[in-house]
Formats: C-alpha cells, sequence, structure tokens
C-alpha cells in the first residue's frame, strides 16, 4: 500500500487531528493487509513466532513445531538412524530386518513400515511427530494427523537426498550443529573414496531381490546413486522404468545377457538366503545366464541389508565403500 501527504502541513502545525486520523487509518490498513498476506501464504507468517520452527519437507509442505518434537515415530530405519545419530530418540519405528540399530531400538514399539502403518499403534504412541516416505505416505497424512500427529515426509534415492534428510531432521530437532558435523564427515568420506577409484568402470548389475520378484535398479535410485560413486557402470541406465517404481525396471533376460554384466549384486529387504537361492535358481533355469561374464567368474554377491535393502542413513559412506570393494579387478 502506498499513501502520500503533504509534509510541510504536518511540519506547519496544521490539520494535525487530520493528519493523526490518517495515520490511524494507515496503520489499520496495513495490519489487515499484513494478516491477508499472511493467509494468502498458508500460514508462512508462523515462522516468525518466537521459538516456533517451521520446516519445508520433501512433499514441498511446511510443518510448523512450538518446540522440538519429543515422541517420534519413524516408518523408516535410516530415519531412525538419522535421529540416534543426532543425539535423539524414537518412541515407534519399523521393523528392523537388518539390524541396522537392532541392540538400540529392540525395546521401542514397532509400528509396522512405510508400507504398512499401524495406525492403531501409533495413536496409542501420541506422537508428536510421524517421520514417512514421500510420496509413499502421502495418503495416510489425513490419517496420521486426525490422531493429532504432525506428519513430516522426506525420501532416500540419492546421496544428496540423505544429507538433504540430515539437515531437515536436524532443524526440527533443533540440533543444528551436530547435523553438520555429520554432512561434512560424509562428504569428507566420500571424498576420500572417490580419490581411490579405478579409472576402469566395470559393468554391474544391481538386483533388488523378493522372492519371486527381481527389479534392476536405475541410476535415478539411491543404489544406482552409489553405484556411480563406487566407480561401477550400470548395466540397466537404459532399461525402461517401472511406473509405479520409478528408480527400477523390470529384469529382462535379454537385455541382462545383451549387456552382459561383469558383477551382479543383489539387495534384499529380508529374508537374504532365500533370495539368493531363488535368484540362482532363476539362473539355473534359464541357460542364457550361464554365458554372462559374472556368472562364470562367480562375481554374484548378496549385499548386507542393513546397507542396501533400506535407506541407510549416515552409514551410506559405508555403503559406498562396500561397493568400491567388492568392484576392485
Amino acid at each position: 500500500m502506498k499513501v502520500s501527504f503533504q509534509l510541510e502541513s504536518w511540519k506547519n502545525g496544521t490539520n494535525k487531528r487530520h493528519m493523526g486520523l490518517l495515520l490511524a487509518l494507515v496503520i489499520a490498513a496495513c495490519l489487515v493487509s499484513g494478516c491477508a498476506s499472511e493467509e494468502a501464504s498458508g500460514g508462512a507468517g508462523m515462522e516468525a513466532e518466537a521459538g516456533t520452527i517451521v520446516i519445508t519437507d520433501f512433499a514441498d509442505r511446511k510443518v510448523a513445531f512450538a518446540e522440538a518434537p519429543e515422541r517420534i515415530v519413524a516408518l523408516g530405519n535410516g530415519e531412525v538412524d538419522i535421529v540416534y545419530a543426532l543425539g535423539g530418540t524414537v518412541a515407534g519405528r519399523p521393523e528392523d530386518h537388518g539390524g541396522l540399530l537392532e541392540d538400540i531400538v529392540k525395546d521401542v514399539p514397532v509400528v509396522g513400515s512405510v508400507h504398512t502403518v499401524d495406525l492403531e499403534k501409533i495413536a496409542s504412541l501420541k506422537p508428536d511427530v510421524v517421520l514417512g516416505n514421500n510420496p509413499i505416505n502421502r495418503n495416510d497424512v489425513p490419517q496420521l494427523e486426525a490422531i493429532g500427529a504432525k506428519v513430516v515426509l522426506t525420501q532416500a534415492n540419492s546421496v544428496a537426498d540423505i544429507k538433504r534428510q540430515i539437515e531437515l531432521f536436524g532443524k526440527l530437532l533443533e540440533k543444528e550443529a551436530k547435523a553438520t558435523e555429520l554432512i561434512a564427515k560424509l562428504d569428507a568420506d566420500l571424498a576420500a573414496l572417490n580419490a581411490n577409484i579405478a579409472e576402469s568402470k566395470p559393468r554391474v548389475l544391481m538386483v533388488y531381490g523378493a522372492p519371486g520378484n527381481y527389479l534392476a535398479a536405475l541410476p535415478k535410485s539411491l543404489a544406482g546413486n552409489l553405484l556411480e560413486m563406487a566407480g561401477g557402470l550400470n548395466m540397466a541406465a537404459e532399461f525402461p522404468r517401472l511406473q509405479n517404481y520409478p528408480h527400477y525396471a523390470q529384469l529382462n533376460t535379454e537385455r541382462v545377457v545383451e549387456a552382459d554384466p561383469e558383477a551382479i549384486l543383489i539387495m534384499t529387504h529380508g529374508n537374504s538366503d532365500e533370495v539368493q537361492q531363488g535368484f540362482i535358481r532363476e539362473m539355473e533355469g534359464n541357460p542364457a545366464w550361464s554365458s554372462l561374464e559374472a556368472v562364470r567368474d562367480g562375481r554374484i554377491h548378496v549385499l548386507p541389508a542393513e546397507l542396501f535393502g533400506t535407506n541407510p542413513g549416515t552409514r551410506v559412506a559405508e555403503a559406498a565403500k562396500l561397493l568400491a570393494e567388492l568392484l576392485k579387478p
């Protein structure tokens, strides 16, 4: 709002009463317009409130907290790892198939996972916040908010995503200094790894497996990003992505044989032995697999579930280092 008036009249002491009335109207108008601006911005004005924490999650949702949440429910293991690395704790957690934090959280109630949200169990824990996945848990937000919990959605499809998670949770828990420290260590570990990567890039097929179902990890998945950092060449880079799982592709025998990977790395969320045996049976049932260099050289490895079957959180550099070791000539 732009307001102009005769300054000389004010200096000469004339029309003071009129000017006072005009000033009062100007202030009132500014207050009204300020309120309207806050409503138009979807509550962004809350950010100015003393002691209020306002974050923007990975779904571009602004979520405000009067103070750092104490009762936290995490639907993913990586989120649990980051919260504890920042010095926090969780009141509810997912099933931990890989043993990421088995000893630390063994007595913490299990609330399902990003795919199987146990709403009744979560409600009984009375959480201040639920840490979910974007986009998997978007549809769960209204139900979770209905039980009085705020929801923060993140994702981990790359190392950059995990660093952003650490930064966001650091702000949420008012542990920004610790978050900065964790990110700096992660960057230093990855830089040291990159300095020792061989120039030659072995051809690699990364398979995400569940009994009877096998998918190839694409470059835009976390596994694909880690493979690139470890110095590998992703043989599935040109495979058509799946509509429901855009970071993965259906495993196609003809394409795999054509790519002829030098190494095959298998990821699984759980039941590693069952998945490995099933994959071996799949290869034995198709003679074309026997022609692959990876099969002839015995370079088929099942990766540890706590680092590759889930978001490894702050241990992501450890996952990249393991890949680099496996890909050495």
